[in-house]
């Protein structure tokens, strides 16, 4: 059996009070999230253990838990810098 694989979307825009998860999914969800994102030009970021939290434990649209921000704010910050 093959690894299985997770995604999870976040963003952050000037109206939130702190970033949301926008999509998250399993196996072929997983893909395609990814697929989306690549084709979008938004930069992918492997951090499984994250990814695993959001999926079990946040619905679609809330705000990131108090718990996952400083895993969300490394993750924002390198994008951040990445895209300057």
């Amino acid at each position: 059996m093959g690894k299985r694989r997770i995604a999870a979307a976040i963003g952050y825009g000037p109206e939130d009070a702190a970033p949301r998860l926008l999509a998250s999914g399993r196996d072929r969800a997983a893909e395609r999230i990814i697929a989306l994102a690549e084709e979008a030009g938004v930069t992918v970021i492997e951090e499984p253990a994250l990814a695993v939290l959001l999926d079990s434990g946040v619905q679609v649209g809330d705000i990131i838990p108090v718990w996952c921000w400083e895993a969300t704010a490394r993750i924002l910050a390198f994008v951040l810098k990445k895209d300057r």
